[in-house]
């Protein structure tokens, strides 16, 4: 599968219809996959509330558009911020295990390229602020 300029905006398309402002689309074969790739579109004023993922880390990497992406310690304080924008040279960010974090979105059209361990694991409430 070809990721391209119209993959994008057809995925921006229907972020920016969707009730949660965001709109995956998975390359991985399933839920139990031991790779979790996705392409995520995200728009400005979606909601990522802070979580944390204590079986994997994650990855991100802008394609296009630009993200706060914001670590938070055990109290929910603010412990670092990544202003992540290709324009800017500033591409990704590696999410270590079990940290607490969140994102703001700056920019329509924002898509990351997104890389979790696998299989699936739903956030429970324990793993949500």
């Amino acid at each position: 599968m070809l990721i391209d300029e119209n993959m994008l905006d057809t995925l921006s398309g229907k972020a920016r219809t969707s009730e949660r402002l965001r709109m995956n689309l998975n390359f991985h074969s399933g839920a139990e996959s031991k790779s979790q790739r996705l392409l995520n579109a995200l728009e400005v004023g979606t909601v990522v509330p802070q979580h944390r993922h204590r079986a994997t880390g994650e990855t991100y990497i802008v394609l296009r558009g630009a993200l706060n992406v914001f670590f938070h310690d055990e109290q929910g304080e603010i412990s670092a911020t990544f202003l992540l924008n290709p324009q800017e040279g500033v591409y990704g960010v590696d999410i270590p295990q079990g940290q607490w974090h969140s994102l703001e979105v700056l920019e329509q059209g924002t898509t990351i390229f997104e890389v979790k361990d696998g299989p699936y694991t739903p956030l429970c409430g324990e793993d949500i602020r």
